[in-house]
């Protein structure tokens, strides 16, 4: 069969392969991957079928129907994977933005009954139309930013009625649109004004009434551990009862205080651990001797949130611990899609190298979607998720601050249209 997509003339090609198969990159692993150089890489339908250095390429698979792409020098790259977002929400918290600005603290905000209790009056009042137009308009947003896969928490409706429409909008938002979507149940959130003062209650109610109706419909469940939201005991509890009924787990911990939740959710067997921005290093190294659950770092959270404090990425690599990088796009604390900015982020405050941070930005991030089978590194029989960006060395990904390089986006092995709304 003929290549229906090549992809020539890359002047480096950045496979993320060459490392273990079996788990996450870490430590030296996660800048050791091979880079080729005057490189191609082919496609067959949605599958990577063929790559390599030019003078390996096999010109009797390109006929009249390949589609070309001489990319004339510039870096291509495995498709970014976003792997933690609130992406389904109504209105936006851009009055709480001047609050902010005079001090306010995010827990004082919410406290008030504002922050995520803001988003989710808009959210419970919005038509489900509503709801998935902004889906699918944030969608085309990440598109264009090179991410090809994207994770979609719930978290904004807080009652079992508003829960079961987030998910079905990103469920039915990934199904209109090319780039995947997986949808996570984040109804543990926070408390809900109905339960007020009774946390313990409310996880009771999400277990027994909204997972069992969630199955086969949300890959994860994820909960907020964190003061304010929900103590580390009753989340153990809670993702203990979710993985009996076969959810993966993952867990929003150590975002404002050193509470012990990365290390609980890690004992479990937790896909991911997401902020660890105080992650300590007797429990990092509990994350570490899993080998499996991945340490999502978000750091443009801390700068929306004006916070000194960041991550230990650092530490973490040196650690052992498996990293990834996202947004953590959410009305809140990371009104921002660009996962490029992040990964900067990841370099000037957390300590990455280039080659770390575009690992962080792709095959770990799939590993915390437990997606790497499939996406995050251009391999033979991968599915063909790549992107062209306008740049001749991988180490201007990162210097280029906030700019997106992104000029050709490929998912399942059709050329996108990426242009604006």
């Amino acid at each position: 069969m003929a290549y229906s997509l090549l992809i020539r003339n890359c002047g480096q090609l950045l496979t993320l392969s060459g490392g273990s198969t079996a788990r996450p990159l870490t430590g030296s692993e996660l800048s050791d991957w091979l880079v080729l150089e005057n490189a191609f890489v082919a496609c067959e339908n949605d599958r990577i079928v063929a790559l390599g250095i030019m003078t390996e390429l096999d010109e009797t698979q390109v006929t009249s129907a390949t589609r070309v792409l001489d990319v004339q020098g510039r870096v291509v790259m495995p498709g970014l994977v976003e792997c933690h977002t609130h992406l389904v929400f109504a209105g936006n918290r851009a009055h709480e933005f001047q609050r902010k600005l005079q001090g306010e603290s995010y827990l004082d905000i919410l406290a008030s009954g504002g922050g995520i209790l803001s988003t989710v009056r808009a959210t419970r009042a919005a038509p489900e139309a509503e709801l998935l137009a902004n889906a699918l308009r944030h969608l085309h947003d990440f598109r264009r930013y090179g991410i090809t896969t994207v994770e979609a928490k719930s978290g904004y409706g807080l009652d079992k009625e508003t829960e079961l429409r987030l998910v079905r909008v990103a469920r039915e938002a990934g199904r209109r649109q090319p780039v995947r979507v997986v949808p996570t149940f984040l109804g543990a959130h926070v408390v809900p004004p109905e339960y007020k003062g009774r946390p313990a209650d409310y996880l009771d109610f999400l277990a027994a009434e909204v997972l069992p109706a969630l199955q086969g419909e949300a890959d994860f469940v994820d909960i907020f551990c964190e003061k304010g939201a929900f103590s580390v005991a009753d989340s153990r509890r809670y993702l203990q009862q979710a993985q009996v009924l076969g959810f993966g787990l993952k867990i929003h911990a150590e975002q404002l205080h050193d509470l012990g939740g990365c290390a609980m959710a890690a004992e479990l067997g937790a896909a991911s651990v997401d902020h660890c921005d105080y992650l300590n290093a007797a429990d990092a190294a509990q994350v570490a001797a899993t080998g499996q659950t991945v340490a999502v770092l978000l750091p443009l959270v801390p700068l929306f949130l004006r916070q000194e404090k960041y991550a230990p990425g650092r530490q973490l690599i040196a650690q052992g611990v498996p990293v990834a990088v996202s947004t953590d796009f959410n009305p809140g604390s990371c009104p921002s899609k660009n996962l490029w900015l992040a990964l900067s982020l990841a370099c000037l405050k957390m300590g990455f190298t280039p080659k770390e941070a575009i690992a962080a930005g792709t095959l770990n991030a799939a590993w915390a979607l437990n997606l790497a089978a499939e996406i995050g590194s251009l391999e033979v029989g991968k599915q063909a998720d790549i992107i062209v960006l306008d740049v001749r060395d991988y180490q201007e990904i990162p210097y280029w601050l906030g700019e997106n390089p992104v000029q050709e986006v490929v998912i399942g092995g059709q050329v996108q249209d990426i242009g604006t709304h």
